[in-house]
């Protein structure tokens, strides 16, 4: 998944160039997603942390696989190591937050569902509002 969050850096700095200021959100949910942004990777990680860099994880690996859907855990693998398990309710949290947002839409067996009435496995696909800036916390 490191690659393809690369890749997704390389595409963002792309636009940058071509479209400006209106694609820099890309490089720093990119940039968050990989830790070269954001909290410092070698301090102990908090919950604002781990939240920040797993809605940016979300984000930046919805823009690299689009059309294509992620699961929660590909966020929680990036964002956490080897203790991603820790970080499965958050980043079912977070993707919960980042539907309210417009930024992605969830779904179950292809079809959008309720993070609240969901039940099982759910699939992040990208949202109307993927392309425009997070909401700051």
């Amino acid at each position: 998944m490191q690659k393809q969050l690369v890749a997704e850096l390389m595409r963002a700095r792309r636009l940058v160039k071509s479209d400006g200021d209106s694609a820099r959100h890309r490089v720093q949910d990119a940039k968050v997603a990989l830790g070269e942004r954001g909290h410092p990777w070698w301090e102990p990680r908090d919950e604002y942390a781990d939240r920040e860099r797993l809605a940016a994880t979300i984000c930046a690996l919805l823009r690299e696989r689009d059309p294509s859907t992620i699961c929660p855990s590909d966020a929680a693998r990036v964002a956490g190591g080897d203790s991603w398990r820790d970080l499965m309710d958050a980043a079912r949290s977070v993707a919960a937050e980042l539907e309210r947002s417009g930024h992605v839409v969830l779904t179950q067996k292809g079809e959008p569902v309720d993070m609240e009435t969901a039940r099982g496995p759910i699939r992040i696909a990208p949202g109307p509002n993927l392309e425009h800036p997070r909401p700051s916390r």
